[in-house]
């Protein structure tokens, strides 16, 4: 059955029953139980972070219980998504959550958004992202937690982001005592083409912040393998739509008319050498042309064509360099062809991502991290890919570190790309992955306080 827009039934909370109090002393009283129950560490023997210090955190994620919860969080989340700046009620089981762990935030960010924090509430600040939208798709898998909300769906994983950062916020809480700075939680609205990363800069996401970190699932490694690279590891890309104009005319009598479609697929051509030749082969870049548009009558030449596609690159100046060539060779080519040509890069609609790099440092931290929860043979150096992450606006503004897990399980069948209908992931990886963000956060403000 579907849900409707006033249905708040799915966001009950799973974790314990009562009601909580509108008081802020009074957060979480009728669940400090669950809190409470997890073991306080000493510390004793984490002033020097050791592969010990990882294997508690680990523990604690692996609780019975706590696995039990992640999924909890996690299919709730998945039952129910929400596009992009819309994730009201996704973002309020978030707070509910929170308010259950006493730990403190900020809210709203970007419409939906929220900023937590832990620890000491002084330097330093090491942030943790987590994106909480889904995508406009008709979910195919058949589950008991499938979709509920009709053409929308979990698809790129987001459901398990969140229950990660969220299994995260409880084992860091426990751990608060220990902590050597204050860690950021973000859950962030609208990854997907909606640049909620650059609106959560903007209200503040990473005031005090100097160092962030965030994972993606992954379906091409197997589930609890991390990965990751050094330097640029996904595209910048940006989306372009050209309207070259002519004279339209009657196509029996050509020399009536100024052809469009002539210089349109002139300019088609000449892009292609843009990569081709101007580029070095060494440096990955991709110009692609996926629509071109001249109408449909087949006696006329039209008086203009819309032609668009996308461009992607590894580096912030091939990307503009990328931009204005495209721009140069529509305009020029449509010339020769004695149109005109205007061409859009969306830019005021915020749709080009620049390049996602990690920083060196931060992605040695991910790497000891990784070697140090799921040793040295589950975790592996990725290649970059041409795929792109809101994510990288974060890592223009501070040192950043961006890393996936695996959820390949072919026995489940969580073997589909995202943005499938038929995406799924393997939930063993939940405990692993909020294990990991406690413990790229704990063991950061540990080694640089």
């Amino acid at each position: 059955m579907q849900t409707t827009g006033n249905d708040r039934s799915f966001f009950d909370p799973g974790c314990c029953l009562g009601s909580k109090s509108s008081s802020a002393a009074h957060k979480n009283r009728t669940c400090l139980a669950t809190t409470a129950s997890l073991p306080q560490i000493s510390g004793a023997g984490c002033e020097v972070w050791t592969r010990a210090c990882s294997e508690e955190v680990l523990g604690l994620a692996r609780r019975p219980e706590a696995v039990e919860w992640l999924r909890s969080v996690r299919r709730r989340i998945h039952a129910n998504p929400e596009l992009a700046f819309e994730e009201f009620e996704t973002s309020k089981l978030i707070r509910d959550e929170l308010d259950r762990m006493e730990v403190e935030y900020k809210y709203p960010l970007a419409t939906t958004g929220i900023r937590a924090w832990i620890g000491t509430g002084g330097p330093p600040f090491v942030a943790i992202r987590a994106d909480m939208d889904a995508l406009p798709i008709q979910e195919a898998v058949e589950w008991e937690h499938k979709s509920k909300v009709a053409g929308k769906m979990h698809a790129c994983g987001h459901d398990a982001h969140v229950a990660m950062l969220i299994g995260a916020a409880k084992i860091l809480k426990t751990r608060e005592h220990l902590l050597k700075g204050t860690v950021i939680l973000l859950f962030q609205p609208a990854e997907e083409a909606g640049n909620g990363a650059k609106r959560m800069i903007g209200d503040g996401a990473l005031e005090n912040v100097e160092a962030i970190f965030a994972v993606h699932v992954s379906h091409e490694h197997p589930t609890a393998t991390i990965g990751s690279r050094p330097g640029p590891l996904l595209a910048g890309c940006g989306f372009f739509r050209a309207v070259i104009s002519g004279k339209k005319g009657r196509a029996g009598n050509p020399h009536h008319s100024v052809d469009p479609i002539l210089a349109a697929s002139a300019a088609v051509i000449s892009l292609q050498g843009i990569v081709s030749r101007e580029a070095n082969p060494l440096d990955s870049q991709v110009v692609s042309v996926a629509s071109f548009n001249g109408g449909n009558n087949l006696d006329m030449i039209p008086d203009t064509v819309v032609l668009g596609g996308t461009f992607r690159a590894f580096s912030n100046t091939s990307f503009y360099q990328l931009l204005q060539r495209i721009k140069e060779v529509i305009v020029e080519q449509s010339s020769v062809y004695r149109c005109s040509a205007m061409v859009d890069f969306f830019e005021n609609e915020y749709t080009i991502y620049p390049p996602t790099v990690n920083d060196e440092k931060m992605y040695e931290h991910v790497r000891q991290v990784a070697i140090d929860l799921v040793g040295p043979t589950n975790f592996r150096v990725v290649p970059p890919m041409m795929g792109a992450e809101d994510f990288s606006f974060y890592s223009e503004v501070v040192p950043a570190g961006f890393f996936y897990i695996g959820i390949r399980n072919e026995t489940l069948g969580s073997i589909h790309t995202g943005h499938s209908p038929y995406f799924m992931i393997d939930e063993d990886v939940l405990p692993i992955g909020a294990a990991a963000h406690a413990t790229i956060a704990e063991r950061y403000l540990n080694e640089h306080r």
